[in-house]
């Protein structure tokens, strides 16, 4: 075969050509193509870098100002705590004064009440003393025929009262 006999001849201009596409090819992809990849991979890292650097400040940042804000938060709870605690205070002094007002303005009343009461009943008593002391002696005078004065009946009154 005439192809095969040839392949002697060829052999060594093949090895030739080959060793020199495959070293421009190495040196391209060396020199060239590798190291501005490794750039770009060193600069990227570089960017993560930072932007990781810059979002735990970031969080640091955020972590104080919630703690800030806690603490103010806490801190107004507490004031609002006290506010409501004097409120409570006052108008609890202000209900008792008030009902203490009320309290003294129903005895008044009560006790003025409690001694018309007691002024009506001695008037009613006194006029049913008399008016049974005027029938007593009507009765007597009716029955017995005698007259007792009112004095005398109202005495006899008593008397048949007190036991």
């Amino acid at each position: 075969m005439p192809q095969i006999a040839q392949l002697s001849l060829v052999y060594g201009s093949q090895w030739f050509w080959l060793l020199i596409t495959l070293g421009t090819i190495y040196f391209l992809v060396g020199h060239g193509i590798v190291p501005k990849v490794e750039k770009t991979v060193d600069d990227r890292n570089q960017q993560i870098e930072k932007d990781l650097a810059a979002a735990d400040a970031a969080r640091t940042e955020a972590d104080a100002v919630e703690a800030a804000y806690r603490e103010r938060m806490d801190a107004s709870r507490g004031e609002a705590s006290k506010l409501t605690l004097a409120a409570k205070e006052k108008g609890a002094l202000a209900t008792e004064e008030r009902l203490a007002k009320a309290n003294a303005e129903s005895d008044s009343k009560l006790t003025a009440a409690v001694e018309r009461i007691r002024a009506s009943k001695a008037k009613a008593m006194a006029e049913i003393e008399a008016t049974s002391a005027d029938l007593v002696s009507e009765i007597v005078a009716k029955v017995a025929g005698i007259t007792p004065g009112r004095e005398a009946a109202l005495k006899a009154l008593k008397d048949v009262a007190n036991g």
